[in-house]
């Protein structure tokens, strides 16, 4: 009888799902603030699926980079090597042999070859990731340059269908000022980013290879304990963040139906933000594939409520930033209550002088 009363406790909830999980309610209680202020824009179901069909790489390289991150890395380049995917793919599509299928395989091959070399390099021979990285992103940007330097907007017939090509949801979508009723529309890029995400998160979660990321990330010389091949888990985490730059690269172009030398300029800082404000730490070992676009979109609707108040452009960097300090001190403070490690904030000497002062004197009365 005694062990049929017995209360089973409760699991705790992980690092990684905890962070997670306030990065959501952040980005509901966000977007809940630019409905209630801005009701006819963010009102509609359009301007909520626009998030996805107008940002879909962003995301995708979010997706990459988070698991370089959670083992322990960083990669800088990708925002490079998506632009000199959309240039590769737009000088091909141009010319005699241009296919979509071709511009497929020309994306994925140059981000596996980013992968691939940056992985040996950083894997292997145990190169410090951001210096590897950042020579990959000039590297990128250098044979961007030097592929076409102009624009090129991509005018064949298969590829412009493509772009075109818009998935209508009849049942959903917001009449406009005349009463017409006018259906939601999602992007190719858009089904993409859910397909990613859906195996990309199922290999982290349930795979072998994801609990060994993870364990990478947590600890290099415990995992190695353990008997696994961290130097093959690392090679493998970069082999992935080029795969998603090189989607992600198509599928911006995909989306603006031009190449360009300042194409996805910057994104790898914004990547990087994405995927801390949805709960990956930067020092590795914890982080939730699924906060990936959690981030990215938070991100993008305080820009989205910057331009909506009409807002100098200059406050979307300023607001990014401090909110990126808000996250980076808020995971510090989680982390430290939840290993029970005494959190204090750190003073200028003088203060600190001033305070032992103020508790020499209680003492003494």
């Amino acid at each position: 009888m005694a062990s049929v009363d017995m209360i089973k406790p409760k699991a705790r909830l992980s690092n990684s799902n905890i962070l997670f999980l306030i990065a959501a309610v952040i980005f509901v209680l966000m977007y809940l603030f630019a409905i209630i202020s801005f009701p006819n824009s963010f009102m509609q179901f359009q301007t909520f699926f626009d998030l996805f069909n107008l940002n879909a790489p962003l995301i995708i390289m979010t997706l990459g980079l988070c698991i370089v991150m959670i083992g322990g890395g960083i990669d800088i380049s990708i925002g490079s090597v998506c632009g000199l995917v959309t240039m590769a793919c737009a000088v091909f599509l141009e010319s005699e042999m241009g296919s979509v299928w071709g511009a497929v395989f020309v994306a994925l091959g140059i981000g596996i070859a980013f992968g691939i070399l940056h992985g040996y390099l950083i894997a292997y021979l145990e190169i410090q990731p951001f210096i590897i990285t950042l020579s990959g992103l000039f590297l990128a940007q250098g044979l961007l340059t030097t592929l076409h330097k102009d624009p090129i907007n991509v005018t064949m017939p298969a590829f412009v269908s493509l772009r075109d090509f818009d998935i209508v949801i009849a049942w959903l979508g917001t009449k406009n000022r005349l009463g017409v009723f006018i259906p939601c529309e999602i992007k190719p890029g858009a089904i993409v980013v859910v397909i990613l995400l859906i195996i990309l998160a199922s290999l982290m979660k349930w795979s072998r290879f994801g609990r060994n990321v993870y364990a990478v990330g947590g600890n290099t010389h415990s995992a190695m304990m353990l008997g696994i091949n961290v130097k093959r888990t690392i090679f493998i985490t970069y082999v992935i963040s080029g795969l998603t730059a090189g989607i992600a690269g198509f599928v911006y172009i995909m989306t603006t139906g031009a190449g360009n030398v300042g194409n996805a300029a910057g994104a790898e800082m914004k990547a990087i933000a994405s995927a801390i404000i949805g709960g990956t730490l930067l020092n590795g070992g914890v982080g939730n594939l699924l906060g990936a676009p959690i981030g990215t979109l938070t991100l993008l609707v305080i820009n989205e409520l910057i331009r909506a108040a009409g807002v100098q452009s200059n406050f979307q960097a300023m607001v990014s930033g401090l909110l990126l300090y808000f996250f980076i001190v808020l995971q510090s403070v989680i982390m430290s209550l939840r290993d029970r490690r005494r959190f204090s904030i750190a003073l200028p000497p003088y203060l600190r002088l001033f305070g032992r002062q103020q508790i020499g004197d209680q003492r003494e009365r």
